[in-house]
């Protein structure tokens, strides 16, 4: 009898599990149909003679779990090689690119020989709201940028075509959380702003 009985419940684990990994899709991210960008801007006496910087992701990969039964079910792990990070700044001359891109690289600000990848793991979705388009929806996970890991919630709006699942986005963070100092010149006139806007549109393909 008792045989019975645990051959009975592990038969009803087992489904249940089955039916759980059956639920969610794996899909891989794809840094094609991806982007990122990072916006700087400039604080100080003299600010005005400074520029706001615009920075662009190039290198975007990772992986989603998601469950469009439960969408709280899902997860996200993302990772930007930092190496990838390029200046943009249009109007600019490539002189001044070029010396932007290689403080940014160095040691001073992301440190990439040291920090090669940033990366971002959830840890909880919540608020889920469905809409026309897809979904809007608070996720939360780690953001892992110079070493240094934080805790980070934001909006996230998802929708999906076809084979392809779409997470568009805003947040702000602080570059000194991270330990990072704020670039500055001329003694502090002119230096750019610790909080940084990042938007992004994350497009993932789902896998054969």
């Amino acid at each position: 009898m008792r045989w019975r009985i645990w051959t009975g419940t592990a038969g009803l684990l087992l489904g249940a599990l089955t039916g759980m990994a059956q639920e969610q899709t794996a899909y891989s991210i794809a840094g094609s149909g991806s982007t990122l960008e990072i916006h700087v801007g400039k604080d100080g006496a003299f600010k005005a003679l400074g520029h706001d910087h615009l920075i662009a992701g190039k290198e975007i990969s990772g992986e989603v779990q998601f469950d469009a039964q439960k969408i709280e079910g899902s997860t996200v792990r993302l990772q930007i090689a930092t190496k990838s990070l390029t200046v943009v700044d249009p109007g600019e001359s490539e002189k001044d690119r070029q010396s932007v891109q290689a403080t940014m690289m160095g040691e001073k600000v992301l440190d990439v020989a040291k920090f090669p990848e940033i990366t971002f793991t959830s840890s909880e979705i919540s608020g889920v709201k469905k809409n026309a388009q897809g979904w809007e929806l608070t996720i939360s996970g780690k953001l892992k940028l110079h070493g240094v890991e934080k805790s980070l919630t934001f909006p996230l709006r998802v929708q999906t075509e076809n084979r392809t699942l779409r997470g568009a986005g805003e947040i702000s963070i602080l570059q000194t959380d991270y330990g990072i100092t704020p670039v500055k010149v001329g003694g502090g006139t002119v230096k750019v702003k610790d909080k940084l806007k990042i938007t992004f549109t994350i497009a993932a393909h789902k896998n054969q």
